[in-house]
């Protein structure tokens, strides 16, 4: 099997279900689709791209609606509904025949088992990144009163300057929060140019408001699919040794054991591993099994 050289890393917008999603390929190879957090852009992925096409993989990077330089969300998300925007971004690209490794970070662990699970012959494995884990998903107040009240605030939110003002330095100090590594190292002309639009604060809002949504549609997609291809839950651990980071290791743990798979522990790691621990997050992608522990 032969596979196109694409490795120039430049940008380019590809129309899928009707919304221009920015995307970013490197390398050539088997591929490999990284899709990041809420908020997360295609450049916090540039260490581990780096590494997976030095390594011998296509890689691509891309925004969801309303993230990162994509087009405003036109509709609130599902995890159906991401899964099927991969596999039309995969189809657009031309590596649709080709099955593709899927790594999620946090909420985006969501649409990568959803993905996972709805198209199993088009996966080749399945890496959850530090992914959202939710056993019983409730919420308060109904869907369209949840994606009303955030579309709400994020029109007042837009209207009042606040991404402009305060937009590239939520995002930093955010960034220093969920990580032990250090300062946000994303180039600052391009968190200007995310993070200062009122369209990032919509899109984040909007697809926020529909997380219990997307928990409670996953889980009822295990009970329906089953996955087939192996997988890979990949956890930050701070190494505080504190309540909060057993518990969360310990779900993690859990979910990799509800799903039959891998378990690895990244430490030090905070919530972002693809920035703390690029190396690691490489190998899991890669399936190297060097230095893993298991579940």
């Amino acid at each position: 099997m032969t596979y196109e050289a694409y490795g120039t890393g430049e940008p380019r917008f590809v129309r899928v279900d009707g919304t221009a999603l920015h995307v970013v390929v490197d390398g050539a190879g088997p591929p490999v689709v990284l899709s990041a957090g809420l908020a997360m852009a295609w450049f916090d992925w540039d260490p581990v791209a780096a590494l997976l096409a030095a390594a011998g993989r296509t890689v691509i990077r891309f925004d969801r609606p309303g993230h990162g330089l994509s087009g405003p969300a036109t509709a609130p998300p599902t995890a159906a509904g991401e899964a099927r925007r991969i596999a039309g971004l995969l189809d657009a690209l031309g590596l649709g025949d080709t099955p593709a490794t899927v790594a999620g970070h946090s909420i985006a662990a969501f649409h990568a088992e959803a993905f996972a699970r709805l198209y199993p012959r088009r996966t080749a494995a399945l890496v959850l990144l530090d992914g959202s884990v939710e056993d019983h998903p409730r919420a308060l107040l109904p869907p369209a009163l949840r994606t009303g009240a955030a579309r709400a605030a994020g029109r007042a939110l837009t209207a009042a300057g606040l991404p402009a003002a305060l937009g590239p330095a939520a995002r930093r100090a955010a960034v220093r929060l969920s990580r032990t590594g250090g300062a946000d190292p994303a180039p600052r002309d391009l968190v200007r140019r995310c993070y200062r639009t009122g369209r990032v604060w919509r899109g984040v809002l909007l697809e926020n408001s529909r997380y219990p949504d997307m928990a409670a549609e996953v889980l009822a997609l295990r009970a329906r699919h089953p996955l087939a291809a192996p997988a890979t839950v990949l956890a930050g651990d701070d190494g505080s040794g504190s309540r909060s980071a057993a518990r969360w290791l310990a779900r993690q743990r859990a979910l990799a054991a509800e799903l039959g798979a891998r378990f690895e522990a990244a430490e030090p790691a905070g919530h972002l591993v693809m920035l703390d621990r690029p190396q690691q997050v490489a190998r899991a992608v890669l399936g190297d099994p060097a230095g893993q522990r298991r579940a």
